[in-house]
């Protein structure tokens, strides 16, 4: 009997062994996301505005749309009226930042006695937001922004229109505007 336990303990330690090995990864299965193409945004997608440009304090839903006339990201209300909008040459730096958030109705089940509702306090979501950091030289006025979009792809192809509109270049996820040589230099 006890040689049986011990015939069976080796033999499941070999096999256990035997599965830690390395293992080989296909090549061409692999994907990179600097490699993985992003589709072209939409000239129009719904967003969220979150806050962010001096004067307007109240969260909005709307749209966010490319105005290629005007070279500005526009942002409309629920009833079409342009709210606000951001120029192309104003926008520094630009980001995909994605935060995990409790649904209010999770919140509020949280909240039911006898340890019914402790469950519902560990329901989260992914909440997509397109934030921008902008210098408008005009008003010489800077500050941060951001829209709530609704997913992934919509996000990554909206942020990489918008750089290449605006014409930032990648710097690991974020993309930024880079300054000119000449004004770099300080006028003694």
């Amino acid at each position: 009997m006890r040689f049986i336990a011990v015939l069976l303990l080796t033999l499941l330690t070999s096999i256990a062994a035997f599965a830690q090995r390395p293992r080989t990864i296909d090549a061409s299965a692999t994907t990179d996301s600097s490699t993985t193409a992003v589709a072209p945004a939409p000239q129009t997608v719904k967003a969220k505005y979150e806050g962010g440009v001096f004067g307007y304090n109240h969260t909005m839903t709307g749209t966010l749309s490319f105005d290629d006339n005007n070279r500005r990201l526009l942002f409309r209300n629920k009833q079409q009226k342009e709210v606000l909008f951001i120029p192309y040459d104003a926008v520094t730096s630009a980001f995909a930042d994605t935060q995990k958030r409790r649904p209010a109705a999770a919140t509020v089940a949280s909240h039911i006695p006898f340890y019914i509702g402790i469950p519902f306090g560990f329901i989260k979501t992914k909440v997509r937001y397109l934030t921008l950091q902008y210098t408008d030289p005009d008003s010489r006025a800077s500050g941060l922004t951001s829209f709530k979009l609704e997913n992934k792809q919509v996000l990554a192809s909206v942020l990489k229109t918008l750089a290449e509109k605006a014409g930032m270049t990648a710097r690991g996820e974020v993309y930024i505007k880079r300054r000119d040589a000449v004004s770099d230099k300080t006028i003694p």
